[in-house]
């Protein structure tokens, strides 16, 4: 019996669709595959960059909320944790082809620990099947990309005012990195809940044409 098998219908995301070795090994090694090329999906993404101070705009979100919708909670939230960990190690994944430790005194970096969580959101709705139509999509992926500024307004409020000594207000904190980013975070949602639905759309007519 295939490890799919073990996965409920009503929890199956899109990577569940991937045909499932037999052994417990060769499904953690799929598993694994899925997380580092989800990994890989946010860093090339990354680099669509719009350069702002003190947080860029950068296709992150996009690559964040279809990750976590196409693998599911838990790897979605690995897949992410997994970008972090190998930009703090050094590889060049952050926003313009960054990556270094000194990244955490960055006031942005809030938000990349925001998107492990996002993902996990992001997921946590595809696995309750919003992601199988567009309207419900855009609310639960709408959802997701809000996550990131819970902990990324207060991680730059850390940096900048505790750490660097300045004074900037909560408004003007979140001039800074809520107000530049509410619409192009609505048009990533929105795009997501076109891609992801739209791939299950693809999957459901391979499935029909099997019968």
């Amino acid at each position: 019996m295939s490890a799919i098998a073990a996965v409920p219908s009503s929890r199956r995301v899109l990577a569940d669709v991937i045909a499932r070795p037999s052994s417990r090994a060769r499904a953690f090694a799929l598993d694994a595959g899925l997380v580092v090329a989800g990994a890989a999906v946010v860093a090339i993404l990354a680099q669509v960059s719009i350069p702002l101070q003190p947080v860029p705009i950068t296709g992150q979100t996009l690559g964040v909320i279809v990750v976590g919708a196409a693998l599911g909670s838990r790897r979605g939230a690995a897949a992410l944790a997994t970008y972090m960990l190998v930009g703090l190690a050094g590889l060049p994944v952050f926003a313009d082809f960054t990556g270094t430790i000194a990244a955490v005194a960055k006031p942005s970096f809030g938000y990349v620990i925001g998107f492990v969580f996002a993902a996990f959101v992001a997921g946590w709705f595809a696995e309750r099947n919003w992601d199988r139509r567009p309207a419900l999509a855009f609310v639960g992926f709408a959802a997701a990309s809000a996550v990131p500024f819970v902990f990324g307004i207060p991680y730059m409020a850390f940096i900048l005012n505790v750490v660097g000594g300045a004074d900037f207000t909560f408004w003007q904190l979140l001039e800074f990195g809520l107000f530049p980013f509410i619409v192009g975070g609505l048009i990533k949602a929105a795009l997501a809940a076109l891609i992801i639905p739209g791939a299950w759309a693809i999957v459901r007519k391979a499935d029909a044409s099997k019968k």
